[in-house]
């Protein structure tokens, strides 16, 4: 995210899983500021508060993240993997009876290629699945810690441990948003350059 205004959260833009994702996000948030707001007024609370505002952050990247899987997994439905291996096992039967032919031999290289921009978005949602699942949880663990600290007097030592882990996560976020958004802008997993080098893709599903 830039310096600017932050993006406008909408969940309900989102299919699941990604969408509930989102939503336990921005409700872990919530209660994380509410724990802070109950804070006794001092350092600690202070401190909480430059967390609470990571967590606003994290928060943000998890949107971003959400909306790439979203958008990646949308586009992988599009792609006709059954058709793609009927004609890969087409072409290579075809090949083995000429082994010498060129064409065939660049049509099996095509599908194959197809098949393994196939499996690779296949791999990133479900990765991108797993870490927002994990965010979550590590998000309640946060809210929770943040209670526990909010009623002690002195919690130098575990409010330190609990900043550092929330910029671990909001580190791996940001790590997946820049994965998705890698894989999604890569040239073989553009729908429009699936057309003009002979992709196979389903019509729009509704």
């Amino acid at each position: 995210m830039g310096s600017g205004r932050r993006e406008r959260i909408d969940p309900f833009t989102l299919q699941e899983p990604w969408r509930r994702a989102v939503q336990d996000a921005v409700s872990a948030r919530a209660r994380f500021h509410e724990a802070v707001g109950r804070t006794r007024s001092g350092p600690l609370q202070d401190t909480l508060r430059g967390i609470a505002g990571q967590m606003d952050t994290l928060v943000d990247q998890s949107w971003l993240a959400a909306k790439r899987g979203d958008s990646l997994e949308k586009t992988r439905r599009r792609i006709d993997t059954a058709d793609i291996d009927n004609d890969l096992a087409e072409a290579r039967h075809h090949l083995g009876s000429a082994p010498n032919d060129q064409s065939l031999a660049s049509t099996v290289e095509s599908l194959e290629v197809q098949r393994a921009t196939a499996a690779r978005m296949d791999r990133v949602i479900e990765q991108a699945r797993s870490q927002l699942r994990l965010l979550d949880a590590r998000m309640g663990e946060a809210v929770v810690r943040a209670l526990e600290l909010s009623a002690q007097a002195d919690a130098g030592a575990s409010v330190s441990s609990l900043s550092t882990d929330v910029d671990t996560m909001v580190s791996d976020m940001e790590a997946l948003r820049l994965a998705l958004e890698e894989t999604h802008g890569a040239p073989a997993l553009s729908p429009a350059d699936d057309d003009t080098t002979g992709g196979r893709q389903q019509g729009p599903t509704s």
